[in-house]
């Protein structure tokens, strides 16, 4: 029979008091319950952590809006591509304060091509985090199944993986963007082509994909090899359980937070990679709209038209901060002894 527990005026941890027979458990909210799984508990401590709620539902808010770009396109009557020259005088630059920010242009119009700056914002997120998520999805199944096989199978293909991990890393990442996106461009366009707008995304996650894998492999690794000589698992081996119900039914549900901490932490570090490329012009290409090319072509402008950069920086800038405040706080409300 099960112990029943309640929890007291200071926590979920608190020994309960004895409890009637047939009587129902109350916490001091009137609330029932027996006891809480592992992700209650985590949820609990999220909850009371009030710079992690605030940055998940800043984090929710970006999201929404970038997911819902057409509909935004769409209510706000401007697309990306919509021009307004009408707005710009002889040299190129807005008309009004501020860039040109009005009722009809809420961030006001970029110079030279007067295109509208929060349409292209809304679209440059949707981009940006297109190919974070779907690159850091594709680097934590990689990273998973290296980290887990190498460690636990240890031997040669420990060792083998190990020195392929310290190799990838050891390549310099920006300096291989620049080289490796030309000629990949090359191959598959002419001088003369226009590229599709699918090309340089795709493109991006494969070099993500290829790099970034490493960190969830050592990760992983280090967990499995703390986790491999466990009793449940060597009640595994002996039952005469096969490799793949080891590797994925008995380690890889007890890997599940930190992989989702390193998840949560590997998004902002790929959109500001995806952004610092589009930055030097290597990135994402017009037509389609991105956070770090619009900062580049923002940086001319920044003594006549301050506004034009500070609205795509500070946008990339609280994005970014927010998945990082997100991700800290998921690691420390998924610590079972995390004091927060």
């Amino acid at each position: 029979m099960t112990e029943q527990r309640v929890a007291g005026p200071v926590g979920p941890d608190v020994a309960a008091a004895p409890v009637e027979p047939g009587a129902e458990p109350s916490t001091s909210d009137g609330t029932g319950f027996v006891g809480r799984s592992p992700g209650q508990l985590a949820w609990i401590r999220l909850k009371r952590d009030r710079v992690g709620m605030v940055s998940g539902a800043v984090l929710v808010f970006f999201v929404l809006l970038a997911a819902a770009a057409p509909l935004v396109e769409r209510l706000y009557g401007k697309g990306p591509l919509d021009r307004f020259p009408d707005l710009l005088d002889r040299n190129g630059n807005p008309l009004g304060y501020l860039g040109g920010m009005s009722p009809d242009h809420w961030l006001g119009v970029q110079p030279r091509l007067g295109r509208d700056i929060f349409i292209q914002i809304v679209y440059g997120m949707r981009t940006s985090l297109m190919v974070a998520f779907v690159a850091a999805v594709i680097t934590i199944l990689i990273g998973v199944l290296v980290g887990i096989v190498a460690g636990y199978l240890g031997g040669k293909v420990d060792a083998v993986v190990t020195w392929f991990v310290d190799l990838t890393m050891a390549f310099p990442f920006y300096i291989f963007c620049f080289a490796a996106v030309p000629i990949a461009a090359a191959q598959f366009y002419g001088p003369r082509d226009q590229e599709s707008p699918w090309f340089r995304p795709a493109l991006l996650v494969l070099i993500f994909a290829i790099f970034n894998w490493t960190y969830t492999a050592r990760l992983v690794r280090g967990q499995v090899l703390s986790l491999r000589e466990r009793e449940f698992v060597e009640a595994a081996r002996a039952s005469g359980a096969g490799l793949g119900h080891v590797l994925f039914r008995q380690l890889l549900p007890n890997l599940w937070a930190p992989i989702l901490v390193v998840f949560s932490l590997n998004v902002p570090s790929l959109i500001t990679a995806e952004a610092a490329l589009s930055f030097l012009g290597i990135g994402i290409l017009e037509p389609t709209p991105d956070l770090g090319r619009l900062i580049s072509e923002s940086v001319p402008y920044v003594r006549d038209d301050p506004a034009f950069t500070l609205t795509g920086g500070i946008t990339l800038f609280l994005l970014v901060l927010a998945f990082n405040l997100f991700g800290d706080a998921l690691r420390d409300a998924l610590d079972p002894k995390s004091t927060r």
